[in-house]
């Protein structure tokens, strides 16, 4: 016998335990005590086999292993006395489940105790059954169990229910065995035994649909006449809950007749009268009177169609609104979006204690009535929807407001019964919430506006009262600067008036002030400086009177930090200074985008981007999936306008923008052929001379070519697309064509200097990694070729141990400098750069070619990427 295990007992070990200050403390007691188990095990000391069990118990309640203590179960349920077996059940229930291979032997002791004669010992055997049995163990065990669910003493008859439930999860083959006891269970008095019978019933519909008919022909008025009884059963303390007989059997009995209701019309009718009756006498000022509503409304939205019952239960559910409970609002407002599919009417009624509900203080309940209010608004209540809706925006709080601007935005696209309702209700919503606004939503808004030629005017004068009023919220700033910029002349000259516009006097310095504050603002992002610098620019041709305030405004910016207003600025002041020509052009106001296509899109039913298969056929870098030419047809770069016609040439393209004709026989192109490339259109309608064509000219920008990417666009949210920056690749070509931007001139020289340029390729692309090469040359050394390779990760994952391989064939000599990094931020939030330096042996007969492998781990997964380069330039 083990002197410590025997000393020891339950009860100290616990305060033994409790004690420890630390993990540490409370491991090293649990080590002392499983060793003194463990040699007790060894010795075999039956004398306090059961202590030492339940001292596992309890070790394994707090997480420690006791996978050693297994047998002991086993040893203990052999036992012959009850406390023993009590024990060793306990812990087989807690240290083992189904899948262990130590259960199969105890399946001989299971039976054995199931025909004890002591009932306490059966008992315990159900209960073991029931919580662990296996599939095996099920099928070798059900006669047994089927024959007690017949036991003279009533706790026997229901443990026997509630293991045949486990028994025909199992084993679904033995459902017809215990069909014809579970009804006779039906008609018992106990109450235990009634409430485990209507249990084992619902396992046994859920499981078998020819037990679902049998007890739908059999058994529906016997449950009836039995929840009946119940309701209107007198007093009786021994199953009285807060004032109303045995609501667990009321919940389990409904739950039945619920699953033999559904999809049965005359079972149905069978149960009418009781539902409305237990749904008009219960009290609902109590849980568990509230729980038995609850139940009986899940059943009236379930059985077959009885319109004024269903009323009653929708009733029912706008008084839990009214409750002071959070949980049961919650749950009524649960039921009701459920209900608002079968009965839209009758939840209507409710709708103004759902508004209610969405100004609660508990966020989930205010989500949850959100929701419902979404799914109630139709075209005839639209309107007063969106009004308390945009009432309570004003004053909700901050982590809301998101929820609630998706909500109205989506309710007001959706529903909205004009043009001028809908811009007005998005003006107020961008006034109160623009920060929350996505970026879609104003995107279709602008469309909208687009396309309400006959409100023009009334849009951007309310568009410019909103902007004096509050310059915080970005999105309204955009729209309003978008919308000054494209009819800035409408609100100076208050073309377009309506009868329910108060009169307002703005002249072209005070719109151009506008403008300038956006630009200026310290909140506003790159984006909005942006289409504020683009709205100036078409302003110009617009008020020739503040045309030189404009310019200086936009000459500004030209020392701006940020690139993409440095570039704009430039070349803006470039075309305001020389190109009069094709400026009035340029700055026409946008066409009307196509609001059909618009909602195609965001149903899904039209591609988000200019299908590949539109644009000029050219080479597209491996990888690629469309050429430069998708954001030059997609004006305002929303990817909201219409798909445009298949093009034949970038000079369509251009065309397309500038509204000019482009065609052979054009006097701007001062030539009888046709264009090769976009580049040489642009020159020729700039009219800057002759240029050497694109195949001989790499450094030509073409913006039709991949290349692109080197440059930032110039316009992603108005309607001016990027004009490329022209370099030429040596001095006798650019003699003959000057720079379209006159800025960049050091630039030129020095590229001039270290010989000529070559525009980057995107090498290679996959769905979660980009490889773009940056290419330059020495002077006077045209066979090495050094690049620049960039990897930026597409994925939201960090890649780690990142690893670039190489090879070339025999007449390429390779070199490869250490990566940057060998971390790859996730989303483009940074890059790894590596230098590559390539011989080529045969230059001028043979181009450059390469085979890479890119190696990486993501969520401690190895992964391999493979590809090969072949749209190297062809002179490298």
């Amino acid at each position: 016998m083990n002197p410590f295990s025997s000393g020891n007992r339950l009860r100290d070990m616990i305060r033994a335990i409790r004690a420890c200050k630390t993990a540490a403390e409370e491991r090293a007691v649990v080590r002392k005590e499983c060793a003194a188990i463990r040699a007790a095990i060894n010795e075999n000391d039956q004398g306090y086999r059961h202590r030492n069990l339940a001292k596992l118990m309890f070790i394994h309640m707090l997480g420690y292993p006791t996978h050693f203590g297994q047998m002991e179960c086993l040893k203990l349920i052999a036992s012959a006395g009850f406390p023993e077996k009590r024990i060793g059940y306990l812990g087989l229930m807690l240290l083992l489940d189904e899948r262990q291979e130590v259960l199969m032997l105890v399946t001989n002791s299971l039976k054995q105790d199931l025909n004890h004669s002591n009932q306490y010992i059966v008992g315990l055997a159900l209960c073991a059954l029931g919580n662990i049995s296996s599939a095996e163990m099920a099928r070798d065990l059900a006669p047994d169990v089927e024959r007690l669910l017949q036991f003279r003493d009533p706790n026997i008859r229901k443990k026997a229910a509630l293991c045949s439930i486990r028994i025909i999860k199992k084993v679904p083959d033995l459902v017809e065995n215990f069909m014809y006891p579970a009804a006779s269970l039906l008609k018992e008095k106990h109450h235990g035994v009634l409430v485990t019978g209507v249990q084992l019933c619902t396992g046994l519909c859920k499981v078998s649909s020819e037990a679902l008919e049998y007890f739908r022909e059999n058994c529906t008025e016997g449950l009836v006449k039995t929840l009946r009884d119940i309701a209107n059963s007198p007093y009786s303390p021994e199953y009285d809950v807060a004032g109303i007989t045995d609501p667990f059997l009321h919940i389990r009995l409904l739950m039945l007749l619920r699953l033999l209701g559904q999809g049965d019309a005359d079972a149905s009718d069978c149960m009418t009268d009781i539902l409305a009756q237990v749904a008009s006498r219960t009290e609902s000022n109590k849980n568990a009177g509230n729980a038995i509503l609850y139940e009986c409304v899940q059943t009236i939205m379930s059985i077959e169609d009885n319109g004024g019952l269903r009323v009653l239960a929708i009733n029912i559910l706008g008084r839990f609104l009214s409750n002071r409970d959070n949980n049961i609002r919650y749950v009524g407002l649960n039921m009701l979006m459920k209900a608002i599919v079968v009965e839209a009417k009758a939840v209507q009624r409710h709708r103004a204690t759902i508004l209610e509900c969405v100004k609660d203080s508990d966020a989930s309940i205010q989500k949850r009535a959100l929701e419902l209010v979404y799914l109630l608004v139709n075209e005839s209540n639209v309107k007063p929807f969106t009004k308390e809706l945009i009432e309570y925006l004003e004053v909700s709080d901050q982590e809301f407001k998101g929820d609630i601007t998706a909500k109205i935005c989506s309710l007001v696209e959706k529903f909205s019964p004009e043009k001028i309702w809908y811009i007005d209700q998005m003006l107020k919503v961008l006034s109160e919430a623009g920060n929350f606004v996505k970026d879609e939503v104003w995107h279709a808004l602008i469309v909208v506006i687009s396309n309400a030629s006959d409100l023009h005017g009334y849009t951007v004068r309310a568009l410019y009262r909103a902007f004096q009023a509050s310059t915080e919220q970005e999105s309204l700033v955009r729209v309003a600067v978008w919308c000054i910029g494209e009819y800035g002349d409408m609100l100076v000259n208050n073309v377009g008036m309506l009868d329910i516009e108060e009169p307002i006097t703005v002249t072209e310095s005070d719109a151009v002030d506008a403008i300038e504050v956006a630009i200026k603002h310290h909140r506003s992002d790159l984006t909005t400086k942006a289409m504020a610098l683009i709205a100036l620019f078409k302003l110009s041709s617009r008020f020739p009177a503040c045309s030189e305030r404009i310019k200086d405004i936009i000459f500004q910016n030209k020392q701006s930090l940020l690139l993409e207003l440095q570039q704009r600025s430039i070349e803006f002041n470039c075309i305001l200074q020389k190109y009069h020509n094709i400026r009035s052009a340029l700055l026409e106001r946008m066409p009307i985008l196509d609001e059909t296509t618009l909602r195609g899109r965001k149903d899904g039913s039209l591609p988000t981007a200019v299908s590949t298969s539109t644009i000029i056929p050219c080479d597209l870098p491996n990888g690629v999936a469309e050429p430069a030419a998708a954001p030059i047809g997609d004006l305002l770069d929303l990817s909201l306008d219409d798909v445009p016609p298949p093009i034949s040439s970038c000079g369509d393209i251009l065309q397309d923008l500038l509204a000019i004709d482009l065609s052979p026989a054009s006097a701007l192109s001062g030539t009888s052929h046709p264009p090769k490339a976009g580049t040489d259109v642009l020159l020729d309608l700039l009219s800057i001379g002759t240029l050497v064509p694109a195949e001989t000219s790499p450094s030509a920008l073409d913006i039709s070519s991949s290349g692109q990417d080197n440059k930032a666009p110039l316009a992603n949210s108005n309607g001016l697309a990027s004009l490329p920056l022209l370099i030429a690749d040596s001095p006798a070509s650019s003699a003959g064509m000057m720079d379209l931007l006159d800025a960049f001139d050091p630039i030129t020289q020095k590229l001039e200097e270290n010989g000529p340029a070559y525009p980057s390729i995107v090498a290679y692309e996959s769905r979660s990694l980009r490889m773009t090469f940056n290419f330059s040359k020495q002077p006077g050394n045209p066979r090495t070729t050094f690049i620049l390779a960039t990897f930026t990760n597409l994925s939201p994952n960090v890649y780690n141990d990142f690893l670039f391989q190489a090879a070339v064939p025999k007449f390429l000599q390779l070199h490869l400098d250490p990566a940057s990094s060998s971390t790859l931020p996730a989303s483009g939030d940074g890059s790894i750069t590596q230098n590559l330096k390539v011989n080529n042996t045969q230059h001028g007969k043979k181009s450059l070619a390469m085979r890479i492998r890119i190696a990486y781990k993501t969520n401690n997964d190895d992964i391999l990427e493979e590809g090969k380069i072949n749209n190297f330039p062809r002179d490298l």
